[in-house]
């Protein structure tokens, strides 16, 4: 089962269990049964700290991700890490269930393009 690690700092409500149960419907469609999985709820300032810090750009946006192990082959034994999306509820609204299947497929390392809108796609988006 994927372990998933839940942290609301945004100061909005947001349904965890509701995401908890969506990124491990969508990790088991991409065929991840297995791992560990962080997801944070933040306040529009320390998104946009994280995009500014890490991509250069000086804005708040909806999801971020970091990944750790994707897809890459583990030896035996050490679990998964598949890292943290990050996501800002009041960048998204209510509607946090598509950033949050974008973040998902970017930790598993999906870059934006065709292949991407596809499993987005597929996951119902």
């Amino acid at each position: 089962m994927v372990e998933v690690e839940i942290s609301n700092r945004s100061g909005v409500g947001v349904d965890a269990q509701a995401a908890v149960e969506l990124a491990r419907r969508v990790l088991a469609e991409e065929g991840v049964d297995e791992g560990e999985l962080g997801i944070a709820f933040v306040p529009p300032d320390e998104i946009r700290v994280l995009k500014r810090d890490h991509l250069g750009v000086d804005e708040a946006t909806d999801v971020l991700s970091f990944p750790i192990d994707a897809r890459e082959p583990l030896p035996p034994g050490v679990p998964r890490q598949l890292g943290d999306a990050v996501l800002c509820p009041q960048v998204t609204g209510d509607a946090w269930q598509a950033p949050l299947v974008h973040g998902l497929l970017h930790l598993l390392g999906y870059d934006h393009g065709p292949e991407m809108e596809a499993r987005e796609e597929a996951h119902g988006l």
